[in-house]
């Protein structure tokens, strides 16, 4: 089995990328320094992949442009990439509705009254 908390912390990054392209352009750097201000630790090994991929599904669109003497790649999200947002963020609210309700004042036993019983 692989590692579940490399393949889910891989699919968090997915959404943060999503996120930010959505209010507005990124790059990759850049998105390394504000992903570590979450506490996230990739290298451009990790996230430069991603990035391509998420292009390559279209998700993301980029352009290069000369910056300070330099080729930058800019990403920005595609109307398909906004679909799966949204789609996304609703499954994230249902996800941490269900998994953190217990530590926002609910008791733990709430959650194992919607439990089928094991036979």
């Amino acid at each position: 089995m692989r590692d579940i908390f490399r393949e889910t912390f891989l699919g968090f990054i997915r959404v943060h990328l999503l996120h930010h392209a959505a209010e507005e352009r990124i790059f990759g750097t850049e998105m390394i320094e504000e992903l570590a201000r979450h506490g996230y630790e990739l290298s451009p090994g990790t996230l430069y992949p991603i990035l391509h991929a998420m292009e390559a599904a279209g998700y993301l669109a980029s352009e290069q442009e000369l910056v300070a003497g330099k080729l930058r790649r800019y990403y920005a999200i595609t109307p398909e990439g906004l679909t799966v947002l949204e789609k996304l963020k609703q499954k994230v609210r249902e996800l941490t509705h269900e998994v953190l309700k217990a530590e926002v004042g609910k008791p733990a036993a709430a959650s194992k009254a919607h439990r089928k019983p094991t036979t």
